[in-house]
């Protein structure tokens, strides 16, 4: 099955895009990335390959050898432009996160937007973690004219998380953990019609990680065909439960 995800330019999570693309490409599914502009080689943040402080709050060794993998991909660097997809090409649409300024060019894109709409509007599998949820918090419904998340469940990114890693490292880092003046929850709680019940940001965890072989540290959140998950740490939970859905989708 062919799963698109699309990504900036630069200072995407190594994480949330890599391990999903291993996970898919492992099972036997094509995934096809798209940027702005198509033949673009994307980058991901490089601060979260050399570690973000004194070699610390990096992505972990399994996800960087993933990363490595991925951009010896021929995928990597065949990149489709966001405004010339055929949405009705793809079985499943992955949105990852990442919060270096980089991500603004995805995380406000209209024209990603709108093709993001026209494939939530097909019904097929649409999964999104960290601030990729915003993508979908931003993107409306035709029909209605609100989120399209309005009257789904879902997590993100949770404040508490945001804010921890922000005052942690400003002394050093300003506002790079800040990625808008508002928290990603709380611009996705906005978005949603019931908050109090359809937001979940799941037990409560800063350092704890599932792994490609434990899930215990994990969560993810599925409402039928739209999985999501809160950051890098669900990512291996996240790209099993996302081709769980792929293949109940043909059944």
């Amino acid at each position: 099955m062919r799963v698109l995800i699309p990504v900036p330019d630069h200072d995407f999570d190594v994480t949330e895009v890599a391990v999903p693309w291993r996970l898919l490409t492992d099972a036997g599914h094509q995934v096809v990335f798209a940027t702005e502009r198509a033949g673009t080689v994307p980058a991901a943040d490089p601060r979260l390959l050399s570690g973000v402080l004194f070699g610390q709050l990096g992505a972990e060794p399994d996800a960087r050898r993933c990363y490595d993998e991925l951009t010896r991909s021929k995928e990597f660097a065949d990149t489709r432009a966001w405004s010339e997809l055929d949405i009705n090409a793809f079985d499943g649409l992955i949105l990852p996160g990442g919060h270096a300024p980089g991500m603004r060019q995805y995380l406000g894109s209209n024209v990603l937007q709108q093709q993001v709409a026209a494939f939530w509007a097909l019904d097929r599998p649409v999964g999104a973690i960290c601030h990729g949820v915003l993508v979908l918090a931003r993107t409306a419904d035709a029909a209605t004219g609100r989120s399209v998340l309005a009257g789904r469940r879902t997590t993100c990114l949770p404040r508490y998380m945001e804010r921890t890693a922000y005052l942690t490292t400003a002394w050093r880092l300003g506002r790079y953990y800040r990625t808008y003046p508002a928290y990603v929850e709380d611009e996705v709680k906005a978005a949603l019609s019931t908050p109090a019940t359809s937001f979940d940001r799941g037990p409560r965890v800063l350092m704890s990680r599932g792994s490609a072989t434990d899930d215990t540290h994990a969560f993810v959140v599925q409402d039928r065909n739209y999985l999501s998950a809160r950051w890098p740490g669900d990512a291996y939970l996240f790209g099993r439960r996302f081709i769980g859905l792929l293949e109940e989708s043909v059944r």
